[in-house]
């Protein structure tokens, strides 16, 4: 990137051809909203929002597609939108603060099973969610282990491995 000066007071604007300061340019000792300090609106201020919104969306298609999963069957579009939001939080903390765990524990048989118990794993998970959102006080049940949780653990993987091409990482 080129060198260039702030505009001074006086300066004529740039002509045809010629490209004036961008916001890149400004030096990041500037102070205000150019010091360098991320910018509103970005990825970052709302990516926990985004995937509150995927982990619903995710458990909403498992809740449609697999007959022994059911959440909030009765109430208005409100009440559903804050039982899956919520579903979605608990659905959240529990693969942020158990799965590590589990992973580190069960190293072992991850490499011999070839990462298929990761399926198991996600399915207990999924069961314990649904304790979990039950001592909250919102509806989400699971009839069974087999084949309930695991292949709703299954459509939950699928569908936000499939939504995350479509939100944009905060890598990017």
């Amino acid at each position: 990137m080129a060198n260039r000066t702030l505009p001074r007071r006086g300066d004529h604007p740039p002509g045809p051809g010629e490209r004036g300061p961008r916001l890149g340019d400004f030096p990041e000792s500037l102070p205000g909203p150019y010091s360098g300090a991320p910018r509103r609106g970005t990825i970052e201020g709302v990516s926990i929002i985004i995937r509150i919104i995927v982990n619903a969306l995710a458990l909403a298609a498992a809740a449609y597609l697999i007959d022994g999963i059911e959440i909030a069957p009765t109430g208005s579009t409100s009440e559903q939108i804050l039982t899956y939001s919520v579903i979605a939080i608990v659905f959240g903390v529990v693969n942020a603060v158990i799965k590590p765990i589990v992973k580190t524990v069960g190293c072992a048989f991850y490499i011999l099973t070839l990462g298929l118990v990761a399926l198991v794993v996600n399915a207990l998970l999924l069961m314990l969610t649904a304790w979990a959102a039950g001592v909250l006080g919102f509806h989400f049940t699971i009839a069974d282990f087999w084949p309930s949780a695991v292949l709703g653990a299954l459509v939950i993987s699928i569908v936000s491995w499939l939504l995350s091409f479509l939100v944009p990482d905060s890598e990017d």
